[in-house]
């Protein structure tokens, strides 16, 4: 699902022609994205290509084109409703810490709340806890009992998709608090690693990742997401 357009934009708009209007809005919007972000070859070590995405959020109009090309595939892939089965998006679930950029933005766009999941140790009052493989050994995820109630629909959210061992984790505990994950969504994915394959939930990258021999985004990414 890498880059594609949204199947249908008729949650988006109400018309044919509007349809149309909004899958060409959301082509441009990814192709303008593209070219924003800045590669560093060899960093933070030899052989890694880093793609830099912090231009996004330096660059108010990037920002809304990013939030922008989000919404507008949240809304066709999951469009709200009245009646049952109730559609749409309770909650955006961020990954620390890149999923924080632009999770809360995206959260309010859409009316829907936002909750993070961070490192062990860092969240005040009741939390439930899941461990995921690093290259190096075990790490563990936690979120705040209250953030999620049972039956809400999340969708989560970060910047890229490697390896998808933390995706999986902030998933399962979305679980654990009886949310149900309709979607993970991220900037970029790095399809080499094969990290969607370990995920229950459909997966969506806005951008398309890079192939093997040049790892994008840097280390920390490999390792965990």
């Amino acid at each position: 699902m890498t880059s594609q357009l949204p199947a249908t934009i008729n949650s988006v708009a109400s018309d044919p022609t509007e349809s149309r209007d909004s899958t060409e809005e959301y082509s441009t919007l990814c192709r303008t994205l593209r070219k924003s972000l800045r590669q560093y070859p060899n960093f933070p070590s030899p052989g890694i290509l880093f793609e830099d995405i912090l231009p996004i959020f330096a660059t108010p109009s990037l920002h809304e084109s990013l939030i922008r090309a989000m919404e507008i595939h949240i809304l066709s892939a999951h469009p709200p409703s009245l009646t049952p089965p109730f559609a749409g998006v309770d909650v955006v679930v961020g990954l620390e810490a890149r999923g924080f950029l632009f999770g809360p933005s995206l959260a309010l766009r859409l009316g829907a709340g936002f909750v993070p999941v961070r490192k062990a140790g860092k969240l005040p009052g009741e939390c439930v806890k899941v461990s995921y493989e690093k290259e190096y050994g075990q790490d563990w995820f936690e979120m705040q009992v209250s953030g999620i109630k049972p039956g809400q629909r999340v969708l989560i959210v970060d910047d890229i998709i490697a390896t998808g061992g933390s995706a999986k984790a902030a998933g399962d505990l979305v679980t654990k608090l009886g949310g149900v994950v309709v979607e993970y969504l991220f900037l970029m994915e790095l399809d080499f690693l094969k990290g969607r394959e370990k995920l229950a939930a459909p997966v969506f990258t806005l951008l398309n990742g890079q192939e093997e021999g040049g790892l994008g985004v840097g280390e920390r990414d490999v390792e965990e997401s």
